[in-house]
């Protein structure tokens, strides 16, 4: 009777931290799936079988593995082709995927958690929002990984993140306006708070110094990435005393609505204005004129990251803490020589 009553009395949280891995990785030892290593398999059943634990009566793999995919909206094209790239990986993993939006709403937040603890998630990618440090300390407690898209603010050490070069595809879209002639270049910004929005802007200000072009601060104007703020944007530089012959606005997004902004004005793109956008979304190159844009792999951000969160859920480390993948301009139509 002794023996039986100590059975059970660990935890899988305790096998897990004595095994080194995640709470996900052992459910799936103790559920008898086959996707963990045989060396951590082997780990985590000595540490089973030591310890007196009793698997519950079910079946074998009788719950889906998952992992939860965060955005802070899902009102974007963008937010579809990160998915698109998620999907695509975990799909071929036999893994699913719960998306969820939490609207940067601490209530929206904390009732994902719960959700996440009732369906028992192996991972979760976070795509640029922010947690409360209360809820990562509960994801770290209950030792589901964490990877993060175009992470808000600076990443702790031991989240790993994957991102685009931001800093190189806003110089390299500046540096083009600058090789078609222009000298006076408006800038549309991306919300402060996130890294890459900032990294675009250095990388703007870089491409004009090195050009020995000065930074005129009334050339730049906030946004948000959404096509108001690109409308708003371009209205405030068209209204300067010595407007911009060229806009280089930091989302596609941005950019249709600031070539709106300029057809309402009965200017033309690029013969009155060149336009210069950030993403690649598939519908700009069906945009009156197709938009030249700096192209971000999303999709392969979205691939990558969910690749990260798989190995972390197995126990493994990632192949790189802080991951960028190239950006590439993609000139097309809404850019020409100035005058």
């Amino acid at each position: 009777m002794a023996r039986e009553s100590i059975k059970n009395k660990v935890t899988i949280t305790e096998i897990a931290r004595q095994a080194g891995v995640s709470v996900p990785t052992v459910s799936r030892v103790v559920n008898g799936r086959s996707d963990v290593s045989p060396e951590t398999r082997a780990r985590i059943e000595d540490l089973l079988r030591r310890h007196g634990y009793q698997r519950k009566s079910s079946a074998p793999g009788d719950r889906a593995a998952l992992i939860d995919l965060v955005f802070n909206d899902l009102d974007s094209p963008w937010a579809v082709e990160i998915i698109r790239g998620v999907e695509e990986v975990a799909h071929a993993s036999g893994v699913g995927t719960v998306v969820s939006a939490i609207h940067g709403a601490s209530g929206s937040a904390r009732q994902w958690m719960t959700n996440l603890r009732a369906r028992a998630s192996d991972g979760v990618i976070l795509v640029t929002s922010v947690l409360e440090p209360r809820l990562h300390e509960e994801l770290r407690r209950l030792g589901v990984p964490l990877v993060v898209i175009d992470p808000a603010g600076s990443p702790t050490l031991d989240v790993p993140t994957v991102g685009a070069a931001n800093w190189a595809g806003g110089m390299a879209a500046t540096e083009h306006l600058l090789g078609l002639g222009h000298r006076r270049i408006g800038f549309v910004a991306g919300p402060v708070r996130l890294l890459c929005s900032r990294a675009r802007l250095d990388g703007y200000r870089a491409a004009l110094d090195g050009a020995g072009v000065a930074v005129d601060d009334a050339l730049i104007v906030p946004g948000d990435f959404y096509h108001q703020a690109g409308f708003d944007g371009c209205n405030t530089l068209l209204d300067l005393e010595e407007p911009p012959t060229a806009v280089f606005a930091a989302s596609d997004q941005m950019a249709l609505g600031a070539i709106e902004a300029l057809r309402r004005r009965g200017m033309r793109v690029p013969e009155d204005m060149s336009v210069v956008g950030f993403d690649d979304l598939p519908e700009v190159r069906w945009s009156a004129p197709p938009l030249t844009t700096v192209r971000q792999p999303l999709a392969d951000m979205g691939k990558l990251a969910t690749r990260t969160v798989l190995r972390l859920a197995l126990g493994e480390d990632p192949v790189s803490p802080r991951v960028e993948l190239a950006t590439e301009l993609v000139v097309r139509a809404s850019t020409a020589r100035r005058g």
